[in-house]
């Protein structure tokens, strides 16, 4: 066995009772199969993949009665992942998994006006006013900001180097502090290294402002939409994010913060070290693994730190998501507008899929609940 499609899904489909939709999903997986040899798994591998599949796949799903979703079982989904396979879990019962099918030279449409995923795109606006889009500028030195070298290091990455007097602190410089905005549009991602060494990786439709040169003092940054941070350690200079009216101060550490507006509240997850949040009167502070949800309040709950982190290493998650939040996703990634035709349901969805596949991928196997999709050209419908 190289690739496994859930028992439960076989069973239906030799005992004829597979919907037409599940029996081509089944008989275009194992054409795949037959001509991918590239994927294996070792004898104990599969064994252990054999085992949880097993505890799992038999919930059943009660007559009218909902199935709470099984937990991702994340061996198997980092093991998947690195071979470009997709893992979607459906609150229904049923989970699925594919592997796309290799490049060929001619290449098979999955649906007609298929879009494909984000990439590495940004804009880079300068403390004059100056844009550069960096996904279409050279490697190499970008520009000179006082002592501080712009320099695109690679496909994705944008470095600030300091030069030797670039530690002069900013106040005592005659000129104000000069500050730069990368943003990225819908579609697109970035990781910008700061000038104190600080990396920040940047999400679709997400923004970074920060001076040129930090004060003596403080390292202050504001951002909007979603970025992930790990901040160089500095216990005499803290590193302070700005983001929808939240601050959050910490010294050195690793932690996400989302904060698209349209999700109504902000979200914090800490990965090590420790942070102090305050939103309006309210100072808490977070330990590893721990997240914070920022409203009119701030609540503190228990954190999967995979889950909050997997858009920086490649992934597309979601967690017992509706329709609607799991299209929010959508339209930042993939560069689309979602319309609804009836109420959207409110069923929850867990998953996870690769942030290099295709839209029709995810389209693919959201249809196998029922739901119904059209899309024309950058408008995607949903119909349910």
């Amino acid at each position: 066995m190289e690739q496994s499609i859930f028992f439960e899904l076989i069973d239906k489909y030799i005992s004829g009772k597979a919907t037409a939709q599940e029996q081509a999903l089944l008989e275009e997986y194992y054409k795949r199969l037959a001509q991918d040899t590239s994927f294996t798994l070792n004898a104990e591998q599969e064994q252990a993949l054999q085992q949880l599949m097993l505890q799992n796949i038999r919930m059943k799903m009660n007559e009218g009665m909902p199935v709470t979703p099984v937990r991702r079982m994340h061996f198997f989904t980092r093991y998947i992942a690195a071979a470009a396979t997709i893992l979607v879990v459906l609150s229904i019962g049923t989970y699925f998994y594919l592997k796309p099918a290799k490049q060929t030279s001619t290449p098979i449409a999955l649906v007609k006006n298929d879009v494909g995923p984000g990439s590495n795109k940004a804009v880079l606006t300068l403390a004059n006013g100056k844009q550069i889009t960096l996904n279409n500028a050279q490697n190499g030195n970008l520009a000179q900001q006082g002592a501080t070298t712009i320099q695109k290091a690679g496909s994705g990455l944008i470095s600030y180097l300091m030069g030797d007097n670039a530690s002069q602190p900013a106040e005592t410089v005659d000129k104000a502090p000069e500050f730069n905005t990368i943003t990225t549009p819908r579609g697109g991602e970035y990781k910008v290294i700061l000038p104190d060494g600080t990396q920040a990786w940047l999400n679709a439709a997400s923004s970074i402002r920060f001076p040129v040169a930090f004060s003596a003092n403080k390292r202050n940054v504001e951002t909007t939409g979603e970025v992930y941070f790990e901040v160089t350690k500095d216990k005499h200079k803290p590193f302070t994010v700005i983001t929808g009216g939240q601050t959050i101060t910490v010294l050195g550490t690793h932690f996400n913060v989302m904060a698209y507006p349209e999700e109504g509240h902000i979200i914090t997850t800490l990965l090590e070290g420790s942070v102090e949040i305050t939103n309006g009167p309210t100072t808490m502070f977070l330990k590893p693994h721990q997240q914070a949800i920022s409203g009119e309040d701030i609540i503190i709950i228990p954190a999967n730190v995979d889950d909050a982190v997997d858009w920086k290493n490649g992934i597309t998650s979601f967690s017992e998501a509706d329709i609607k939040t799991i299209m929010r996703m959508v339209s930042r990634w993939y560069d689309v507008d979602v319309e609804y035709q009836g109420q959207p349901s409110g069923r929850l969805f867990t998953g996870s899929i690769s942030r290099k596949s295709n839209l029709s991928e995810l389209l693919k196997i959201l249809t196998l609940t029922h739901i119904r999709f059209s899309l024309e050209g950058k408008r995607l419908i949903v119909k349910q």
